[in-house]
């Protein structure tokens, strides 16, 4: 294998992420137990030779340029990769241990990740968690989450994919909403009553709603006076206080049709459902505490056959 690196370039990559995650080649130095001098010799080497600025220099701060941040979220990953590496090799890693960073939609961040991770963190205390809850596409070549939570199969076939549950869609209304409205009977009675609308995030459109038919799933258009966008919660918080007919999430509502707080309509027509997707970047080496992750979330919410 051609040797690509040096001793000295891989040493100038340590200081520039210390460099970076502290903003200060000082305090890079003093970490590292070298001359700030010495840190700025070495960052230097590194732009030369990528022939990028990788710091915006100021007398008071520095701070990443945009080619700058890609390269610590690469270069951050790789040195991770290099000492979990080490540690599995040499056995000094019986445990899984460092951070772990996940991005997850809104609705399954709070009613189904994030109640799990105080008992993932029971089992496994030297992982870190850092949670993004936000309906965003992350980028994984640019931005360094290990992995993702979509509720929908991915269109980039460079990604790992483990479904972790097909999640069931519900028709719900608060009784308020149904003393004044009426109760629909039926599908086609659902163009006379108020249906909250939510705008799909990627695309801006509005997401119809499934139903099963005569054994087939049919997909019906509605309308109503109220639209929400970025946080699905919201239709249900609408929905909750009387707006008008939601189809949502049952994980999302079970306690308020338990309590009465919202009531089910059409039965007859649900069942139809949504998958909610795990996704990680392929590697051939996944750390171990990505590993350990990703079982025990397939373990707790995957359908057990």
């Amino acid at each position: 294998m051609k040797r690509n690196f040096e001793e000295m370039q891989l040493g100038s990559i340590e200081l520039f992420c210390q460099a970076a995650e502290l903003s200060s080649f000082t305090a890079a130095a003093n970490l590292a137990g070298v001359t700030p001098a010495a840190v700025s010799r070495s960052i230097a080497r590194l732009e030369e030779r990528l022939g990028v600025r990788l710091f915006v220099r100021t007398t008071r701060q520095i701070r990443l340029t945009d080619g700058g941040r890609r390269y610590y979220e690469q270069c951050r990953q790789a040195l991770l990769q290099l000492m979990e590496a080490e540690r599995e090799v040499t056995g000094a890693q019986v445990a899984p241990a460092g951070p772990l960073r996940i991005s997850v939609p809104t609705p399954y961040g709070h009613y189904r990740l994030l109640p799990l991770l105080p008992q993932f963190r029971q089992l496994y205390p030297d992982v870190t968690v850092e949670v993004h809850v936000s309906n965003r596409n992350i980028d994984f070549s640019e931005e360094s989450f290990d992995m993702a939570i979509r509720g929908r199969d991915p269109v980039d076939s460079t990604l790992i994919a483990r479904k972790l549950e097909d999640a069931e869609l519900v028709l719900v209304a608060a009784p308020s909403y149904l003393k004044r409205a009426g109760t629909p009977a039926s599908l086609d009675e659902l163009h006379r009553h108020e249906c909250i609308q939510f705008d799909l995030p990627s695309t801006g459109r509005k997401i119809p709603w499934p139903f099963l038919l005569d054994g087939k799933q049919v997909d019906i258009m509605t309308s109503g006076g109220y639209t929400c966008a970025e946080d699905v919660l919201g239709i249900v918080t609408l929905a909750r206080n009387g707006a008008g007919l939601v189809q949502t999430y049952r994980f999302i509502v079970e306690r308020d049709l338990a309590e009465g707080g919202l009531v089910e309509l059409l039965p007859r027509h649900g069942g139809t459902s949504r998958p909610f997707i795990l996704l990680f970047p392929h590697a051939r080496h996944l750390s171990l505490r990505v590993r350990t992750f990703v079982n025990f979330l397939t373990e707790k919410l995957s359908p057990h056959t």
